[in-house]
């Protein structure tokens, strides 16, 4: 009926009115109903890395927060939607929910619009928009009029419908296309009469439109029908090609499906792209299921994605992960069905380890650990995958702050590894057990672990495994006052930099800066960590960016700076919190030294002054923000009052109001105004302040409203 259009537009015409922007979470490729969370907080680019529920970090992010989030394509997962819907608008008073679905949701405050056909006259406006698309100099005739009508009429007003059917129009006339269009109803009629008229009207056009096709066309199309979401030309050709469909013959049978407007061409995060609708998707599975191919085609989906997400961790480390991190984001609809297809254990139990850096360092450690718990548990062979996969499993705990299983699973990779002879996982775990000795407080435990797994890793020739044990060391040694550990920690970004290293590079940097600071050196304890900060931006790794953002708070403090100390330990709690980590997962060395550098910031400024400065750091959406946020120029020269404000007191009063989350027209509800006075007021805030967000006016009011009464 055209929901999601509808939606995406109403929500782009009042994105203005929401603090925090409109989100869209599209369900469409989402089968398992634990899932719905899982995808709303990939949508909303949160990270999901704490032990608890996902739907309950979703609250706790988003309780301060006020956006406007689309659930699209809801029907088919009703009772998960609902939930999540209850859960997220209890805990956020700013935030709105608009869903798209054949079915309410049915609870408390619920509004429904109901969308009926285009009428008539809409009807006919679109096919003629759709058609000028593939034909040119197209139009609406007095002497094709009636045929027109005539058309959109047997399509009972269907968006989808109506595109379909004027992509046709390439080469058939409007009478012409009616007339193909009535016959096909009229089978599908008198075959089931108890459907409904306007799923006897999509399927009989669907039927129409799979006939037109070639035989090769409609057998990649039900082939096409193994992906979820979107796919790359890639995987079409890997899992499709064979059996009638030559090798080198999928992308000429991909564009001439594209053509006719069975696939549609998309591009995201710079990579080209391709997608059926849902409802040419699961004709496409009905045909494939006829055909007895479906069972074939999952396998071969499967097998796809394993290897792929081999590669991608075998390629992970080097000069391009950021690409890495956009091709599995991509593909992470397709890489959840490989997952819960099942099938063979071991398959399953292979990719979920295959994942570790998309589940570790992409941000999704809660979805990785029950995809490794359900996978260790239906595979219990004392294989080498289960071996990998246990070690897996450990780091992933460890990130969970849940210790006492980090430890167990490690054991029992540890074990299993030498019982099969694998050193690689014999090396991986070692320095796990290291890295479960820092977080536990035994750094003196934690150095020989760390040792033995630079040893191990350079035996099996593994340097990338070797420079991040090497790093962790050299950042063990440095708290515990070892004279060698600058000289490790130079080691380690000598490593990084000669590898291409840039995730490496950045925490060999920050655990240099780490020993700086604990020399005395300052400055250079600065210039290292801001260093390590830049290289981090675009990754998305809130937990490694809080941690830095941590240290160089402390670093600030130190060099007399409290407020600014103040503002960067309210960037990093505000992204540990949104991750459902604590500090003291990392260590009780952490939070003594986090609690000495309060302590000096409370001391200097006051108790008031330092939440203001915490309150002002922690006003940014995600790692990228605060990475800005700290590394913005700090040249400015510092004044005990701000010079005066050069809004009126009308555009005051509206600051004072963003800065409490209030939307423009919730504000302008306050006021008894209109929203479009109100647009106009915020517009002169952000042009007279130079700011080009809301965020901005809220972070200014904080810091400016004694001076601004």
């Amino acid at each position: 009926m055209g929901k999601t259009r509808l939606a995406l537009e109403a929500a782009a015409a009042s994105a203005g009115d929401f603090a925090d922007g409109a989100w869209l979470v599209d369900l469409a490729a989402v089968r398992d109903p634990s899932s719905v969370a899982d995808a709303t907080a990939t949508a909303l680019g949160l990270p999901d890395v704490g032990a608890g529920a996902v739907i309950d970090q979703l609250a706790a992010s988003l309780a301060h927060r006020a956006p406007l989030i689309v659930l699209d394509n809801c029907e088919h997962l009703i009772d998960a939607c609902a939930e999540l819907a209850h859960a997220l608008l209890s805990a956020s008073p700013g935030l709105r929910v608009l869903a798209t679905s054949r079915q309410a949701l049915g609870i408390f405050g619920e509004h429904l619009i109901a969308v009926p056909p285009l009428a008539q006259a809409d009807a006919m406006e679109l096919l003629r928009d759709r058609a000028i698309a593939v034909r040119p100099g197209f139009q609406v005739t007095d002497g094709n009029r009636a045929e027109v009508r005539r058309l959109c009429g047997d399509l009972d007003g269907l968006p989808l419908a109506i595109e379909l059917a004027a992509s046709r129009l390439r080469t058939l006339s409007v009478s012409e296309v009616a007339n193909r269009l009535e016959d096909r109803f009229g089978l599908l009629t008198s075959g089931n009469r108890i459907a409904r008229p306007h799923q006897r009207t999509l399927r009989a056009l669907m039927a129409w439109s799979h006939e037109l096709c070639t035989p090769a066309e409609r057998l990649l199309w039900s082939r096409l029908s193994v992906f979820v979401g979107d796919f790359g030309l890639d995987a079409a050709e890997a899992v499709c090609a064979g059996d009638g469909i030559g090798g080198t013959k999928v992308l000429d049978l991909l564009d001439r499906l594209v053509v006719q407007s069975v696939a549609l061409p998309h591009e995201r995060d710079g990579l080209p792209r391709y997608r059926l609708l849902e409802t040419v998707r699961q004709y496409g599975r009905e045909r494939l299921v006829e055909a007895g191919e479906e069972q074939r085609m999952l396998r071969r989906h499967q097998g796809f994605y394993l290897a792929f997400a081999e590669g991608i961790a075998d390629g992970w480390h080097g000069p391009g992960p950021l690409e890495s991190m956009t091709r599995v984001s991509a593909e992470h609809a397709n890489l959840r069905a490989a997952l819960a297809r099942g099938g063979d254990p071991q398959a399953t139990l292979a990719l979920t380890a295959a994942l570790r850096f998309h589940w570790c360092e992409g941000g999704h450690v809660s979805e990785g650990r029950r995809w490794l718990d359900r996978a260790l548990a239906a595979a219990l062979e004392p294989t080498p995958v289960r071996a990998r996969a246990l070690w897996v499993a450990a780091w992933v705990a460890a990130l969970q702050s849940d210790l006492e299983a980090a430890c167990r699973l490690s054991e029992e990779a540890g074990d299993l590894g030498e019982r099969l002879g694998d050193p690689v996982v014999c090396a991986h775990v070692q320095s796990l057990r290291g890295t479960l000795a820092v977080f536990g407080g035994r750094l003196d435990e934690a150095v020989p672990f760390f040792e033995a797994a630079v040893a191990a890793h350079t035996d099996t020739d593994d340097e990338i495994g070797a420079l991040y044990a090497l790093l962790q060391l050299g950042i063990a040694q440095s708290r515990l006052g070892d004279p060698h550990a600058q000289q490790i920690c130079r080691r380690a970004v000598a490593l990084a930099e000669a590898h291409g290293e840039q995730r490496a590079h950045s925490l060999a940097l920050w655990a240099l800066g780490n020993n700086a600071w604990l020399r005395g050196d300052l400055d250079e304890a600065s210039a290292l960590i801001r260093t390590a900060l830049e290289k981090e931006q675009g990754f998305n790794d809130s937990i490694k960016v809080a941690l830095m953002l941590e240290e160089l708070a402390w670093v600030t403090s130190a060099r007399g700076d409290h407020k600014e100390a103040g503002r960067l330990l309210g960037g990093a709690r505000t992204l540990l919190r949104d991750t459902g980590t604590v500090l003291s997962t990392f260590g009780p060395h952490m939070v003594e030294q986090h609690d000495r550098c309060e302590d000096g910031i409370v001391r200097s400024l006051g108790r008031t002054a330092y939440e203001e400065a915490l309150a002002e750091g922690a006003n940014h959406c995600g790692p990228d923000e605060a990475i800005a946020y700290a590394l913005r120029s700090r040249s400015e020269p510092v004044v005990t009052a701000p010079a005066p404000s050069p809004l009126t007191p009308r555009e005051r009063e509206v600051a004072a109001l963003v800065a409490e989350g209030m939307s423009n027209r919730q504000i302008a509800t306050a006021f008894g105004r209109s929203p479009r006075t109100v647009d106009g007021h915020v517009e002169n805030i952000l042009a007279k302040l130079e700011f080009n967000c809301r965020a901005q006016i809220a972070s200014w009011w904080t810091a400016n409203q004694a001076y601004t009464a």
